[in-house]
């Protein structure tokens, strides 16, 4: 399984743009936990704290499918460096102005969420062309891609609390800012980033939101990420009751773990039969794995438990972005995979907003009972719109679907 991966990293570009990629996410990733910390260090209160991080992700939920459309119209480096910088500067700006002045830290945060460069589209749009428009090291691809997110967002928070030990919650927001600018320098300034072109377009003011299958793929991981969103509340409510913040620590690592090791095993080989087939089952079984969390049992079942329910979102994800990739209109693929990302968002935050009152009312069972419903909802959602995603797909990583020049191809 670790080989498939190393053979695709040993391909020229591929390792640069993928630990680029991870690195100037970075800022993103950490972003909640970041603005947390260092308003509750200025003395600001958990409901600012909390009314600032989601003042963020709104920001970031709206400029991302945005920024999308432009990287498809102008091209990355013209996009995502300068979104980087002034992202980076409402970040400065937050630690510079602090929490003297409401306007300026919701405006601070609001600049560096809309501005937020969407690398996550761009480097799926760059994988067909880097891997030679081979369908199946792109989906390899795409596996890795999942899992190296669970990484990035257990390994992120991480690093934001070193960060805060060795000097202070403003140093953190500073530093994880730079160390995403270089990130975005890895990627915007390497050569298939330079000489990427997306396809030829139909003008269309819906831009990718014109396709039905899209549509119904977006409905569908708004309630995955709502189920994820609600987990990690209801989580915090079953640890107050069976050990504290070390059980809710267990409890979301033994979630990445259950990805990470849902991904690797996924990526490992190549599947047969449609992708939109294959996506339903897989969130499916996702879903079946989110109900037994409602059982809140012992800790140590309990965290069995989580990364049984987490193994198959790695698998979802990745294959998700097959799906994006096939009904995606032409010359739309960055947009689409940044709608992508958003709808996740929204959802999440939807979710979190959903469990708390759901667990004041029924307890740590009805929080995990908004992730179980979530999923379910998913699986709904993909099963009545079946006939829209089995019209209409089909395989453009052969064909270099990002619009990647012969020369490219052949290089490559």
């Amino acid at each position: 399984m670790a080989a498939g991966y190393a053979e695709l990293l040993r391909t020229r570009h591929a390792a640069r743009l993928l630990a680029g990629t991870l690195l100037g996410r970075l800022p993103n990733g950490t972003a909640a936990i970041a603005i947390v910390l260092f308003i509750r260090s200025e003395g600001g209160s958990y409901s600012l704290a909390g009314a600032l991080a989601a003042a963020y992700g709104l920001a970031n939920a709206v400029g991302q499918p945005l920024l999308g459309r432009a990287v498809d119209l102008y091209g990355q480096p013209r996009v995502q460096l300068p979104a980087a910088v002034v992202s980076a500067l409402g970040m400065v700006w937050l630690a510079l102005a602090g929490t003297g002045s409401m306007a300026a830290a919701y405006a601070a945060v609001l600049v560096s969420g809309l501005f937020t460069p969407p690398l996550e589209g761009g480097l799926r749009a760059l994988w067909p062309s880097v891997l030679g428009g081979r369908e199946e090291r792109v989906h390899a691809a795409y596996a890795m891609d999942a899992v190296a997110q669970e990484v990035m967002y257990t390994v992120g928070p991480l690093l934001v609390t070193l960060c805060v030990a060795l000097w202070s919650p403003a140093a953190a927001l500073l530093v994880l800012n730079g160390v995403g600018l270089v990130g975005v320098l890895m990627v915007v300034l390497s050569e298939p980033s330079r000489t990427w072109r997306s396809a030829p377009r139909e003008a269309h003011w819906l831009g990718a939101l014109r396709s039905r299958g899209l549509l119904a793929l977006l409905g569908a991981f708004f309630f995955v990420g709502m189920a994820l969103g609600s987990i990690a509340v209801a989580a915090v409510a079953y640890a107050d009751g069976h050990g504290g913040q070390a059980v809710y620590g267990w409890l979301m690592a033994a979630l990445g773990l259950g990805a990470l090791v849902g991904g690797v095993v996924y990526g490992a080989r190549q599947w047969a039969g449609a992708p939109e087939r294959r996506l339903r089952l897989l969130v499916g079984l996702l879903a079946v794995g989110y109900l037994p969390l409602m059982l809140s049992v012992g800790p140590v079942a309990m965290t069995a438990l989580a990364a049984l329910s987490g193994v198959f979102l790695a698998p979802s994800l990745a294959c998700a972005f097959i799906v994006v990739d096939r009904h995606a209109p032409a010359g739309t693929v960055t947009e689409a995979f940044s709608w992508l990302v958003t709808f996740f968002g929204v959802g999440a935050a939807l979710g979190t907003a959903a469990a708390g009152p759901a667990v004041e009312l029924g307890g740590t069972t009805a929080g995990f009972a908004v992730a179980g419903g979530a999923g379910v909802a998913a699986l709904l959602v993909l099963t009545a719109t079946q006939s829209v995603l089995s019209r209409g797909g089909r395989s453009r990583a052969v064909a270099g679907s990002a619009g990647a020049s012969s020369e490219q191809l052949i290089k490559n």
